[in-house]
Formats: structure tokens, C-alpha cells, sequence
């Protein structure tokens, strides 16, 4: 009995057991698929997708539409390099300043630098779709200076690229532009003004052996002084057949006087017996040289190029000898762009020819300077009365070309002040005056000077009580009338032709594309 009711209750209870167990189990099932439910990521993709699927499409269409912006950016930018390019190349540097502004299809401009900018620019432009509202501004300025004149040119655009997402990103388009800048650097125009030495000390020979030759040849004069006397190694140039006292020859005859039948004076004899090339000679030849050097880089440089020639001899207002020459300038060649007209003119610069050694330039002439025949400071007064104010160079409607003088001389003033005969250095106010005569952009006359060294003569009575005391000075004085890098000294055996195309490329400069 107490084993039944004691396997009763285990039954009953072994019974409940299982019941108990398959609950437990049942909620452990539920339990892990709610587990399983919460952690399971795949119930939340979509959401996920929903939530982010506005950024990802507006960023991927803010990029489409950005990308596309870039690339047609990228060739307009390619269009405005190569239009400020086209606005400085060397066809059109001699085109006036100009601003241009407007679209493609009305912007124009009668400047050539100006047009030959906006046909490229949007020629290239055209080809470039999905652009609107472009608007162009062009500028070309000139900054000219003493060696050239610069140019600038500014390209700007602004336009608007479309876009392809303009619902997703609330914009039908955005906004690009940039700018390009070019410069070039081109010779600026010029008159050359040339002022040249023809007194008697421009008689001397052009060689050492030249020298020598004309001291020989003049040892034994007999003309009794002046320029006659012995061992003079000038070749002067004199019309009175009274002093002539070198023999001529059957290809140099002179006509001489009962008393020297035949003879000639020292620049014929010089010149046509000796055969002698004397400085004069070479200077003539410089200056003709000059100007067709002029020709050629004209044409190299793109510019415009203008020379006057003139000479300088006697003295100028000797008033107080009861005569006046009036000025000293000689007029070879007035202005002119033609340098072969030039070129023709200079072949025709010849040395003074004086009566005799009194000063006197005429056998009738009642007027004596005693021989002072070279006013350089009168000279240099007088040709910047000729010359006008300079300009800048450039082609800017209203401008006119810089000015050059170029000073030719053995740097010796030989005229009459005061009464009393005077030799001197050079007066260096006048070139000061010269060169503060300056333009609108503050550009001054520039002074080249060529200075034919005065030679030491200590064999000359006239050089050693005259000139040997400031001898060493004349340079140094002609060197400071000079602007800067403009001073060349030309001494015995040495070419002026080749010191002459010194100073000229150094005035000038050649053009060339900086950017």
C-alpha cells in the first residue's frame, strides 16, 4: 500500500514533469525566435536603403553634375589661355590698348589685340555644350619703359554650366569662370636723331700708321704756320692756295699758285695722294651703316624706326668779332623712316672746309672766330630745339616715338666766348637739359654718345698748350652726358661702324612673348 501511494504521487508528479517541460521548451522556442528576430539586421535593410537613398542620390547627382561643371570649365579655361595669348603675339603688338566686354556674338572691338582675343576665345567656346549665360571681359594695357614697351592682357569669363540632376539637387545650373593673363615685352618706336662732329680735328687719320704718315709727310712744311707748320698730323682742309704747300700728283692735282704750282693742302694730300682713311671718313661711313643697322632690326623688332642727321662745325655767335655763322648745325637728312634715304644722305657728310687758318670760311668773308670751329654746347642747344617732346613708343592713338640722340664727337668745345677764344670740356648742362625733357609716363630723351678719343699729340704746339691739360677729362665728361649704357669710346685703329650698331642695340630691345 504505502508503495503504491507512494508510486502514485511519483507518477502524478513524473506526469507534471513532462507538462512542465514542454512548456519550458515551448518558451525557450519563442524566446530564441524572438532573439533570433532581434538580431537579425535583414528586417532593417530597407529601412536602412529608405533612409540614406536621398543623400546617395543627391550626392551622386551633385557629383555627375559637378564632374560635368569641371570638364567644361577645364576647356574654357584652355580657351580664355589661348586668347590672352593671341592678344600680345607680334601681329597684333602694334594694335592700340582695348577693353572689350559682352557675350559671344555681340562683343566686338576695332582694336586688333582686342578682336584676334575674342575670335579665338569663343570660336573655341562654341564647341563647348551644356554652357549658358557666358559673358567675356577682355583688357590689353601698355607699360611702356626706356628699353621696351610691355603688354598685358587680361582674359575673364564667367558662365553657367546645366546640370542633369536639377530635381535631386534643386539647381538647373552652377556658376564657373576664370581668369588668364599674358605678357609680352616689344622694342618701343624711336627717332633717332644723329648728331655728328665735322670741325677741322676730325681731319686726324684713323690709323697709327696714318699718323705717322701725315707727321712725315708734313716735317718738312714751309707754309710758314698755321696749319702748315711742321709735323702736323691733321688733315686740314683749306681752300686758300697761298698756304698749300704739299704736292699734289697727276691723279690729285691741285691748282696751286705761281709759287707752289701743283701743291694741294693736307686733307687732298691726305686723302688722294696718301690715300688715307681719315676719322671723318669713318664716321661717315658708321653713320651710314647706322641706318641700314636701323633698317634690319625695325623689321626684327616689329617697330617703327625714324633718323635725322645732322652735323656740327663752326662757331656760333662769335658776335664780338663783328660776325655770326648763325647756328652750327648742318642739316644732312630731316627726319625720315626711309633708311636708305638716310643712308644716301650720310654718304654726303663731309669735313669743314675753312679759307685759311684765321678763321675765315670764305676769301671774301670778313668774319674771324680764329679758328674756333667747334661749339658743341651751341650744337647741343640747338638740336634740342629740333627735337620734340618724346613719347612713350607704343602705338596708343595719340602717342609719338622716344627720342635718341646720338652724339658724335672727339669731345673738345673749340669757339669763341667772351671775345677770347675758349677750349674746354664739353658744357654737361646742356645734355641735363636734354635728357630732363621727359615724356608722359616719364620717359627721357636718351643722349648715346660716341666719343672718337681725342689723341695726345705732344709733336702739336697747339695740342700740348691747349688741350693736354684737360685731355684726360674729355672722356669722363662725355661718358656723364651719356644716359646710362649708352657711352663708347672709339680710339685710334679702332671701328666706329661696329661701336656705332653697339650703342644702337643697346638703345633698342628686342621683342619677346613672356607668357
Amino acid at each position: 500500500m504505502l508503495r503504491r501511494i507512494a508510486l502514485i504521487p511519483g507518477r502524478i508528479f513524473a506526469g507534471a514533469g513532462s507538462c512542465l517541460r514542454g512548456a519550458i521548451a515551448n518558451a525557450n522556442l519563442h524566446t530564441g525566435l524572438v532573439r533570433r528576430f532581434g538580431s537579425d539586421r535583414r528586417a532593417n535593410v530597407v529601412m536602412t536603403f529608405a533612409l540614406v537613398s536621398i543623400p546617395i542620390l543627391f550626392a551622386a547627382g551633385m557629383g555627375v553634375d559637378y564632374t560635368m561643371a569641371a570638364r567644361r570649365q577645364t576647356k574654357l579655361d584652355a580657351a580664355a589661355d589661348a586668347a590672352a595669348l593671341a592678344a600680345v603675339t607680334p601681329s597684333v603688338l602694334n594694335q592700340p590698348v582695348c577693353t572689350a566686354q559682352g557675350a559671344c556674338g555681340s562683343i566686338s572691338s576695332s582694336s586688333g589685340a582686342c578682336a584676334a582675343a575674342i575670335n579665338l576665345f569663343c570660336s573655341q567656346a562654341s564647341t563647348v555644350t551644356g554652357v549658358t549665360n557666358l559673358n567675356l571681359n577682355i583688357s590689353v594695357a601698355q607699360t611702356p619703359s626706356i628699353s621696351s614697351v610691355g603688354h598685358a592682357a587680361v582674359v575673364t569669363y564667367t558662365a553657367q554650366s546645366t546640370t542633369a540632376f536639377s530635381g535631386v539637387i534643386h539647381r538647373t545650373t552652377i556658376n564657373i569662370g576664370g581668369t588668364a593673363t599674358s605678357n609680352a615685352a616689344t622694342a618701343p618706336n624711336i627717332n633717332f636723331y644723329v648728331l655728328a662732329d665735322t670741325s677741322p680735328s676730325m681731319g686726324i687719320p684713323a690709323t697709327t700708321a696714318g699718323i705717322n704718315a701725315m707727321y712725315a709727310a708734313t716735317s718738312t712744311g714751309t707754309g710758314g704756320g698755321g696749319d702748315n707748320e711742321g709735323g702736323c698730323a691733321f688733315g686740314c682742309h683749306e681752300s686758300n692756295t697761298s698756304t698749300w704747300v704739299l704736292p699734289g700728283n697727276s691723279s690729285c692735282p691741285g691748282t696751286g699758285t705761281s709759287t707752289h704750282p701743283g701743291n694741294v693742302d693736307d686733307y687732298t694730300y691726305a686723302e688722294c695722294v696718301l690715300g688715307l682713311t681719315l676719322r671723318v671718313d669713318n664716321m661717315r661711313t658708321g653713320i651710314e651703316n647706322l641706318a641700314s643697322t636701323a633698317s634690319t632690326t625695325a623689321a626684327s623688332n616689329n617697330a617703327q624706326y625714324k633718323m635725322a642727321i645732322y652735323t656740327f662745325d663752326t662757331n656760333a655767335n662769335p658776335t664780338s668779332r663783328s660776325c655770326n655763322y648763325g647756328s652750327p648745325l648742318n642739316t644732312i637728312a630731316t627726319l625720315t623712316s626711309s633708311m636708305t634715304s638716310a643712308s644716301t644722305a650720310a654718304s654726303n657728310i663731309a669735313m669743314l672746309q675753312v679759307y685759311d687758318n684765321s678763321g675765315r670760311l670764305s676769301s671774301s668773308s670778313t668774319c674771324n672766330d680764329s679758328d674756333g670751329d667747334t661749339d658743341i654746347n651751341d650744337a647741343l642747344s640747338g638740336i634740342n630745339s629740333i627735337m620734340p617732346t618724346p613719347g612713350n613708343g607704343t602705338n596708343t592713338a595719340g602717342d609719338s616715338p622716344q627720342e635718341v640722340l646720338f652724339l658724335i664727337t672727339d669731345g673738345v668745345n673749340d669757339y669763341i666766348n667772351s671775345g677770347s677764344r675758349q677750349i674746354s670740356l664739353v658744357d654737361t648742362t646742356q645734355c641735363t637739359a636734354i635728357k630732363n625733357r621727359v615724356s608722359s609716363a616719364g620717359l627721357p630723351i636718351r643722349i648715346a654718345v660716341l666719343y672718337l678719343n681725342y689723341l695726345p699729340l705732344p709733336n702739336n704746339g697747339f695740342y700740348t698748350s691747349n688741350v693736354a691739360p684737360f685731355q684726360s677729362n674729355i672722356g669722363p665728361t662725355l661718358q656723364s652726358c651719356a644716359s646710362a649704357g649708352l657711352y663708347q669710346e672709339v680710339t685710334t685703329d679702332q671701328d666706329i661702324s661696329t661701336a656705332l650698331a653697339t650703342l644702337f642695340i643697346n638703345a633698342v630691345n628686342t621683342a619677346h612673348l613672356t607668357n
